[in-house]
């Protein structure tokens, strides 16, 4: 990890740029699949998914059978963590549901709101180096919970044209509706066109690499929406002496391991402390199954000192992290000011980790700096808010003036003419 000690505020940005591609880099790649999906639909998407998973299949929806088989595979010690892990998400996103508000503005005339679930929505769950089966429960519960009507998933292929025991095992015990073997730009580009075997959707959800996030975005030009920019993992920590080294090395090394183009970031007002959690670093690396990938994202990473929490909190705004860790004795300073961050974990005992599995809070959350606009997945994510008004006599006659005025202000005559219409009859 590069070490940084006061760096000058103009250097900041520079210093906190992710090491991700630019947009430019992937767009022509995402744009070509797209249009050869939109044109060719499932011919396109066999042929990616040989060219990429390295797998030629048949047929591509999950089948009934598949997924009984692969409950077969699932120890009850897993099936029973699954089971824990859902039920503090179900609770956690439960709690989440709003009643319908109702107020009258004006005398004769009710306005209120209720929201409705998305009816057909895509989950993208990763497959790879890390089936994230955990991406399921954040997912599938909360649309389960707001109602929605189809929930199609989809997650690329082993080279033996499976998808991961334990993705099948969540899916189906959160209520998904239908499962493709499908990944990368060619699932977000069925998901978006729709094809002979992968239903369109209204919404896509769901993390990925830079290729899934591009093409997520590109979605949204065909009228498609998406949960938000969700990328490369990235985690933050502001640290003090109040802080354990090992903790905090392992929280870093937690989401390095997500892939080489991860990051991951400790600001400081110890030197101590950065000394000690950089040699707890390599001792901690040297045991990690995922070494070579969570060693590139460590050569991407940065122990970063600063003076004072005013200048870290500033630069922890700067930054945006998607995760952030509050270790200091002064936490409630943090937790009271900052402005943008995914989500955040508070104090030595709450590891990044609990929110990733098993807390309840939701683990698809903004990267890349997009905290400072876009929330991370809620309830609210699988819903719409639809408006109703009902206007009585009494009411047209009281706000009536009102909109004959402001219409004719602005030059739109048969607006005005709509209340007009009205107040004659009434006058009669």
């Amino acid at each position: 990890m590069k070490k940084i000690l006061n760096p000058n505020r103009k250097l900041w940005s520079d210093i906190l740029k992710r090491p991700t591609q630019t947009v430019e880099n992937i767009e022509d790649t995402v744009n070509e699949i797209f249009n050869d999906v939109q044109r060719r639909r499932d011919k396109a998407i066999s042929k990616y998914t040989e060219l990429f998973d390295g797998v030629s299949l048949n047929v591509t929806e999950v089948t009934s059978e598949e997924l009984e088989e692969a409950s077969k595979f699932i120890s009850n010690d897993l099936k029973n963590a699954i089971q824990t892990a859902k039920s503090n998400i179900e609770r956690f996103h439960a709690v989440q549901k709003t009643d319908r508000i109702s107020v009258q503005t004006s005398k004769g005339i009710e306005c209120w709101q209720e929201k409705r679930p998305i009816q057909k929505v895509g989950l993208y769950i990763p497959g790879g180096t890390a089936p994230l089966f955990s991406t399921v429960l954040m997912l599938a519960v909360p649309a389960q919970i707001a109602g929605c009507k189809d929930i199609v998933l989809c997650s690329p292929p082993n080279n033996k044209g499976s998808i991961a025991n334990e993705i099948l095992y969540a899916a189906q015990l959160c209520g998904v509706t239908k499962i493709i073997k499908v990944g990368g730009i060619q699932a977000i580009a069925g998901l978006t066109f729709g094809t002979e075997t992968i239903p369109q959707v209204y919404k896509i959800f769901g993390p990925g690499n830079q290729f899934v996030t591009v093409a997520k975005q590109l979605a949204t030009k065909y009228g498609v929406a998406i949960d938000m920019p969700a990328g490369p993992s990235e985690l933050l920590i502001v640290a003090d002496d109040s802080a354990k080294a090992n903790y905090v090395a392992s929280d870093l090394l937690s989401q390095a391991e997500h892939g080489a183009d991860s990051q991951v970031i400790l600001v400081s007002t110890s030197k101590e402390l950065i000394a000690s959690v950089e040699i707890e670093i390599q001792q901690q690396l040297k045991e990690l199954p995922r070494l070579d990938m969570a060693q590139k994202a460590i050569e991407n990473s940065k122990l970063i000192y600063v003076e004072t929490d005013d200048i870290a909190l500033e630069m922890i705004n700067e930054y945006a992290p998607e995760h952030f860790i509050i270790c200091s004795k002064n936490e409630d300073f943090y937790i009271d000011n900052i402005e943008n961050a995914g989500s955040v974990f508070i104090g030595n005992y709450t590891p990044e980790s609990a929110g990733d599995y098993a807390s309840g809070t939701n683990h698809t959350l903004p990267t890349n700096g997009f905290s400072k606009a876009y929330s991370g997945v809620n309830l609210d994510s699988f819903t719409k808010s639809i408006t109703f008004q009902k206007i009585s006599k009494e009411g047209i006659i009281n706000i009536g003036k009102t909109i004959e005025i402001m219409a004719e202000a602005e030059g739109l005559q048969a607006h005005k003419n709509a209340v007009s219409l009205r107040l004659i009859d009434l006058e009669l």
